[in-house]
């Protein structure tokens, strides 16, 4: 079983940048995926970015690509979230996510993951 756990995550006015961790623990991440979803209040939990990590692969939302960046330290079992250009659109409470790489979802796919973070909240003010 994967641990994760999630820092970063806070108050910042719109146009502001803001960078999200998620160290993991428990096994090799060789053949794993992992993920960043975001919940805002009273939604659906919602895919944001994705990286293979062993290919180092990524993938992301249309309403993040250019602005959010996901990638891994090398030689750590950590990885991050680098959000620029924050807007009020983005807050949300912000969950790393780690699954095997089995084929069978989609990278956006929540079923695609079976460890979660216990999230960290992003709020961005106008």
């Amino acid at each position: 079983q994967v641990q994760l756990v999630e820092s970063g995550g806070g108050l910042v006015q719109a146009g502001a940048s803001l960078t999200l961790s998620c160290a993991v623990s428990g096994r090799s991440l060789s053949g794993y995926r992992m993920g960043w979803f975001r919940q805002p209040l009273g939604r659906e939990r919602e895919f944001v970015s994705a990286l293979d990590w062993s290919r180092g692969n990524t993938w992301y939302a249309d309403s993040v690509k250019g602005r959010f960046t996901i990638f891994r330290d090398n030689g750590k079992s950590t990885f991050h979230l680098q959000m620029n250009s924050l807007s009020p659109e983005d807050t949300a409470t912000y969950y790393c996510a780690a699954g095997w790489n089995s084929g069978v979802y989609t990278y956006a796919a929540r079923e695609g993951y079976d460890s979660w973070g216990q999230g960290t909240q992003v709020t961005v003010s106008s």
